[in-house]
């Protein structure tokens, strides 16, 4: 998939592609075109990180292993992104699909940036070649068919002085709020409401364009005296709020009644000796989150007893921890590593050091790991390998018939391998669509959901 010279969507909204040149691969494999002796191709499995390309060969996406795929693009690339719920229900599959998102650009120069809200939707789901030939009129009953299933966007874009390295939402009353941090070195909240007006209705993103106003905080916070990646909401206390920076330091914020301010403590949890790289909040207890460092250690701390971690594994990976997730529903963290590992600590034996899961699947440093909000032994993750694979725990060995020749070494928890984007950054499951993904990476955003989950 390759990205366009220009914005491919203006601000008031666009279409999105359903195709492109994107790669896939399953347990059955994606296929691998080769031009044989008698005019025939061969057909083969490819597996990413086994077996290189070799000249001439190209890799084709098979639909069938797709429920939906859709790709998109914001102009300039987005390192960061965020599902905002929306009032349509939830666990929701029937075509076609409808989500809103928050995403934050990199752009080339600081005065280029946007906080970006986005809806999409008309969303369908993949469609199998028709088989055949079609006479005109069904040619014809078909692009009428087609051109209403084409999937919409609307972007509502805020101008932001500086590159956004994360953006992470929630909800507080009625309050849609972003948490952002700043390439600028200060953690931001900003108020959503006039974006999501925009997107839902026309008026409202012509009053919204002809204002064009840079985004104006409810609250930032300088104090982190430099840059940092890792933010997050708190599930269980609305607005509150933690964020660590590349100093190694880690501040809990507080929110304050009126929903316009937040009471930051100056006194910093500070155990890592490195930068801080993510942060989750526990889904059940109120005063508990997790991080990870360069300093190759994953930490569980309780801010009722500060500045210290509670728990550690100091030596969780052999280098870098980029990211982590802890699961809704059971007492597991999953963690991703510079070194392209995929570990699963069960904090009821975390003191050991040990975790109870251990994959290498990724050639290259893991950039992204998320839980399935909906199944608690199914999670995904991404690489600076270009990507994206999908796993369930509960598979074992002898649940697994016959592999195809050249699958047999993968691990049987391995779903789902997808690919066609450059440099993925971050992957989440969306919260109220089951199994639908999004992907972000210099090459836009894949929406899709695959077979597998």
């Amino acid at each position: 998939m390759s990205a366009p010279d220009e914005d491919t969507f203006a601000e008031e909204g666009g279409e999105m592609e359903e195709t492109g040149e994107v790669s896939s691969d399953d347990d059955e494999g994606v296929e691998m075109e080769e031009g044989g002796d008698g005019g025939e191709e061969e057909k083969k499995v490819y597996v990413p990180g086994i077996e290189p390309l070799k000249p001439g060969e190209e890799l084709e996406m098979d639909r069938s292993a797709y429920r939906m795929y859709h790709e998109c693009q914001t102009g300039a690339p987005c390192l960061s992104f965020d599902f905002l719920r929306d009032g349509d229900g939830e666990g929701r599959e029937q075509f076609p699909l409808s989500m809103l998102l928050c995403a934050g650009t990199q752009a080339d120069s600081a005065l280029s940036n946007r906080l970006i809200v986005i809806r999409m939707q008309n969303l369908y789901g993949t469609e199998k070649d028709k088989e055949g030939e079609e006479s005109s009129d069904e040619e014809s009953d078909d692009e009428d068919e087609d051109e209403d299933k084409k999937p919409q966007m609307e972007l509502a874009l805020m101008p932001h002085y500086g590159g956004i390295n994360r953006v992470r939402v929630t909800k507080r009353g009625e309050q849609s709020l972003a948490a952002v941090w700043s390439d600028k070195g200060q953690v931001e909240i900003i108020d959503l409401q006039s974006q999501l007006d925009a997107v839902h209705s026309p008026a409202a993103m012509a009053a919204f364009i002809k204002q064009q106003k840079e985004a104006t905080p409810l609250f930032s916070f300088a104090g982190h005296m430099g840059e940092g990646f890792a933010i997050d909401w708190s599930p269980t206390v609305p607005g509150r709020l933690v964020s660590g920076d590349c100093k190694k330091n880690i501040h809990v914020w507080e929110p304050r009644e009126g929903g316009t301010s937040w009471q930051v403590d100056q006194r910093a949890f500070s155990s890592h000796s490195k930068s801080v790289e993510d942060l989750q909040w526990s889904p059940t207890e109120a005063t508990v989150f997790a991080s990870c460092s360069v300093d190759k250690s994953v930490r569980v701390w309780d801010i009722r007893a500060p500045p210290n971690s509670m728990l550690s594994a100091n030596e969780a990976h052999s280098s870098d921890v980029n990211v982590i997730s802890w699961n809704r529903s059971e007492p597991f963290i999953l963690s991703g590593g510079d070194d392209g590992l995929l570990k699963v600590w069960d904090l009821r034996q975390f003191k050991t050091g040990r975790p109870v899961a251990n994959f290498k699947q990724h050639s290259a440093p893991i950039t992204s790991v998320e839980w399935s909000p909906v199944d608690s032994s199914v999670f995904a993750a991404s690489g600076a390998d270009d990507v994206v694979s999908q796993w369930d725990l509960s598979v074992e060995s002898s649940d697994v018939g016959a592999r195809v020749e050249g699958l047999k070494d993968l691990p049987p928890q391995l779903l789902f391998l997808h690919q066609g984007q450059s440099e993925i950054k971050e992957i989440h499951w969306h919260p109220q669509l089951v199994g639908v993904m999004i992907s972000t990476a210099l090459s836009g955003f894949n929406v899709f959901r695959t077979i597998s989950v």
